[in-house]
Formats: structure tokens, C-alpha cells, sequence
């Protein structure tokens, strides 16, 4: 794998993930209470022996960075590296990456630079665990210009998808980006029985989703970028138009793959990972996931009752307190005689000392965290959010979508989100 450089696409600016990414970029929302979304393409590169990564983004880096330049070092005697490349004006172009191709086109400069063989185009918003030599495998016994990873779908997912039809061989035919009507998507339905020769079980998926993962040989992917005319994104105009000039063949993937896009997405693959059988088990042995080395505490449950939910480490739980199918970040401090279900609570980045706390009382403030006798439900709180005593968000009024007074809480998808940093005054009911 030493011939293949990887670059991972950062996205736009994340609005479907708002307000997690209100303030950093969408590859550094944190996920299952103390990793970052980026961490888990980066992870599965390292684990793939790819130690040539650029991460590529626009909006909000400054976390990003900080996060990465913290975590991903490597010694004086490994040419690997992991960097950010944030976009910038340059003699070539004066514009904000405009799409998936032309993010990638404006850093041709450190594709020739590195003087790879192939390039592996990733997102970083995704959840999922794969060996990329087993798609470097596919991808040179087929002597394949390109290769996509595919995963099968079921077909009221397919709007959200780029779909794709291949030969028996495994060379692909069609494509098209997220249709929306029957017609569009007729052509890609695929037989199950065609599935099953492949290994695969089809469990009611008759389709072939792009999952964003792309595998070129680097000068037909440097000839895909620099053709007449520039194409901004892989996906709705490079691989249509090259399916006849190019080689472009799938890699069929039938692991556990999500993309973590949504606010709707993101809650419920967080909550998920609490359950008795994970979908995504952060405890495999095999494709460990690598983050920050924080050196913190152990938690500390007093007298609490926790149900199918994860708690990271240096969380502080008072008694009485019951969490239920629930997501704990890393510094959580939950007060006593609490109830949280179905929520996802990233966190805090520091500790509050025992004179801050008699601070924020003098202040009439709110400690970190959540505090006593707060009942919270189907909700979202990101880092460093103040929630008060005896705080009720629990959505009576079943709204879909909702701005709260003075941004300091938004809901989405009918999921309460309290952004980062947020204050919920004592006892605020939403």
C-alpha cells in the first residue's frame, strides 16, 4: 500500500448537521462520546498500512487541526503523515472548493508532489470499518482505472444515494446521483439472486449504492480532473461521463456503513452503539479506532442505573440518576435524581474545578453538564453545554423543526439540540 496516498474530503459546510457544525467542520463532530468523525477514515487508512493521508476543508478547521495535529505523529523514522489541507487562494484559483472533483483539483500540486502510483478519495463523515487492500486488491486484478466501493441498499434508501450498475465482471455500466422517482432508479434495480453470487445475502436491498470511496490510478484520475469541461463532483458528472473511456469497475462492501450527514443519522447510529450488539462495535479487535490520548479518570457512578447506553471516560454520574439508551461523553457531569433517555451528550473539553462550580452558583450560572433533577429526552447536547436544575427538554409540543430563543437550542428532525457551549437556565421546559 506504500503506492497509494489518500485524501479525505472534509464536505461543505455541514448544514444538514447543524448546529453540530455551527462551529467546526463536519470530520470534526465527535462521535461515540470520545473520538472525532475524522478519526474513523483516518483509523481505517493507518489499519490499511496507508500512512500518506491529506484531510481536505474549508469551514471551520481551526478544531480540525488542532485535533489532528494532537493525535496523528508519527516518528523521525516514518515518511508517513497526516495533514490538513484547508483551502486557499492560489495563482490557479481564487474559489472555495465548488464539489467533490474540484476539491481534489485544486490540490493537484501535492497529488504530483507525493509521486503516487493510485489515490484513494474518502469521505469524512462516514461510520465504517474496511480494509482498503481488499479493495486495492479488486482494483488491480481488474487493471481498473477506477474503482468505487458499493454497498447494497434497500430501495426507499436510494434517494439519499448515488446508484450504480455493473457487468457480471464488475465493470460499471451506469450511474445516477439521489434519484427520486421510480423511473430513475428502474434501470439499477438488481436481482437477488445476482446478489447472492457475490457472497452477499440481500435482505430485501436490490440496489448498488456509491458509498463515496474511491480508488483511481493517479494520471487517469489528474486527465479526469483537468478534462474539458471542469467537472466540480465525481459523482454527478465525472463517473457518468467516463463509464465508456475509462475502466471503472465496483468493489462490492457488505459490512456496517452509515453516513453520518444528518442530524437524524447521527443520533440514532450514536444511540445505537450502546445496545447488547452494536452494529458498529468500537470493542473489535480487528480495525482498532485510534483518537486523542486525553489521560483521564475512570468514571464515577454514584448510585446511578444505566441501560443500554455508553459512558466515556472522566464522567462524574450523581445518584439516583437513570440513563436509558443513552450516548455519555468524555468530563460529563450529571447531577442527581436526573432522567436521560434516547440522548447524546458529547461532553465537555475541561474539568470544573470545585471553586468554579461555587463561582457559577454566586453567578447564578449552571454547572457543566446537566444538572440536578433534569429530565432530558431524545436530544442532542454538544460540548460544554450548561443545563440547569430541574430542566425539562422533552419536545411536548412534537415539533419537526424549531429555532429556541437566542440560539440556545434548536430542534431538528424532532431531535432537541442544545449547541456548544449553550446555556438552559433552572428550570426551562421545552
Amino acid at each position: 500500500m506504500r503506492s497509494v496516498l489518500a485524501l479525505i474530503l472534509g464536505g461543505g459546510r455541514g448544514s444538514r448537521l447543524f448546529p453540530l457544525t455551527s462551529q467546526r467542520s463536519k470530520p470534526a463532530v465527535p462521535v461515540a462520546g470520545k473520538y472525532r468523525l475524522i478519526d474513523i477514515p483516518i483509523s481505517n487508512c493507518l489499519n490499511s498500512g496507508l500512512t500518506r493521508i491529506y484531510v481536505l476543508t474549508q469551514f471551520l478547521s481551526a478544531s480540525l487541526h488542532r485535533h489532528i495535529g494532537n493525535t496523528y505523529k508519527f516518528d523521525m523514522f516514518n515518511r508517513g503523515f497526516v495533514e490538513v489541507l484547508a483551502a486557499q487562494q492560489t495563482n490557479e484559483s481564487a474559489d472555495w472548493y465548488q464539489g467533490t472533483a474540484d476539491a481534489v483539483r485544486q490540490n493537484i500540486a501535492y497529488i504530483e508532489r507525493e509521486t503516487t502510483e493510485h489515490v484513494l478519495v474518502l469521505s469524512g463523515d462516514q461510520l465504517y470499518r474496511m480494509d482498503f487492500r481488499d479493495l486495492y486488491k479488486t482494483h488491480v486484478e481488474k487493471e481498473a482505472d477506477v474503482t468505487l466501493a458499493a454497498i447494497p441498499v434497500k430501495e426507499e434508501d436510494t434517494p439519499g444515494f448515488g446508484l450504480l450498475s455493473m457487468t457480471d465482471a464488475g465493470r460499471v455500466t451506469g450511474f445516477v446521483e439521489k434519484p427520486k422517482t421510480v423511473d430513475e432508479r428502474k434501470p439499477y434495480h438488481v436481482p437477488a439472486e445476482w446478489i447472492k453470487s457475490r457472497g452477499i445475502e440481500p435482505h430485501g436491498r436490490h440496489y448498488l449504492a456509491n458509498m463515496g470511496i474511491y480508488l483511481f490510478r493517479t494520471e487517469v484520475l489528474l486527465d479526469l480532473l483537468t478534462a474539458r469541461p471542469l467537472a466540480t463532483d465525481f459523482g454527478k458528472e465525472v463517473f457518468p461521463r467516463s463509464l465508456e473511456s475509462k475502466q471503472i469497475y465496483a468493489h462490492l462492501f457488505d459490512g456496517y456503513w452509515e453516513d453520518l450527514g444528518t442530524i437524524k443519522s447521527y443520533h440514532e447510529s450514536s444511540l445505537a452503539l450502546g445496545s447488547e450488539t452494536p452494529p458498529f462495535d468500537f470493542f473489535a479487535p480487528e480495525g482498532v479506532i485510534y483518537t486523542r490520548m486525553r489521560n483521564l479518570p475512570a468514571s464515577r457512578i454514584n448510585g446511578a442505573t444505566l441501560e443500554h447506553s455508553s459512558v466515556a471516560d472522566g464522567c462524574v454520574i450523581g445518584p439516583r440518576t437513570r440513563i436509558e439508551n443513552s450516548l455519555v461523553g468524555v468530563r460529563t457531569r450529571i447531577g442527581s435524581d436526573c432522567i436521560i433517555r434516547d440522548t447524546v451528550i458529547t461532553g465537555a473539553d475541561t474539568f470544573e474545578t470545585d471553586a468554579q462550580r461555587a463561582a457559577n452558583a454566586k453567578a447564578g450560572r449552571p454547572n457543566l453538564s446537566v444538572g440536578d433533577g433534569s429530565i432530558i429526552t431524545r436530544a442532542i447536547l454538544d460540548k460544554d453545554c450548561r443545563i440547569g436544575k430541574k430542566v425539562r427538554l422533552l419536545n411536548e409540543a412534537r415539533k419537526e423543526t424549531f429555532d429556541g430563543p437566542g440560539g440556545t437550542y434548536y430542534i431538528r428532525d424532532g431531535i432537541i439540540c442544545v449547541p456548544r457551549g449553550a446555556v438552559i437556565a433552572d428550570g426551562t421546559v421545552v
